[in-house]
C-alpha cells in the first residue's frame, strides 16, 4: 500500500469534468485506488464516488493506492492533480 497527499488546484474543484477525467485515470489501473477527504473514503474509480465527496479548490486529499501496479498507480493520479485535471 501506497499513499500520498496532494492539493486541488483546480478553480471549481473536483466537480464533473475533472472527476470524470481522474476516474479515467484510475480505471487504466488494476490497483485499488481511493482517496480519503476530510472523514470519507472515495472510489477514485467511480465518478459518483468522486463527485459525492465534495472535494473544492485547495482542499488536500491523500490517495491510497493497494494492488500490483500501486505506485505507477500513485504517481500517474498525483501528476493528473498537479497539472489540473484537464483544466
Amino acid at each position: 500500500m501506497v499513499s500520498q497527499r496532494v492539493t486541488i488546484k483546480n478553480p471549481t474543484g473536483l466537480h464533473l469534468r475533472p472527476a470524470g477525467i481522474l476516474c479515467k485515470e484510475a480505471m487504466q489501473f488494476k490497483s485499488l485506488i481511493t482517496f480519503t477527504f476530510r472523514d470519507s473514503t472515495a472510489n477514485a474509480k467511480s465518478v459518483l464516488s468522486v463527485l459525492g465527496a465534495c472535494v473544492k479548490c485547495g482542499d488536500e486529499i491523500e490517495f491510497i493506492c493497494e494492488g500490483e501496479d500501486e505506485q505507477e498507480a500513485l504517481k500517474t493520479l498525483v501528476e493528473a492533480v498537479e497539472s489540473g485535471l484537464g483544466e
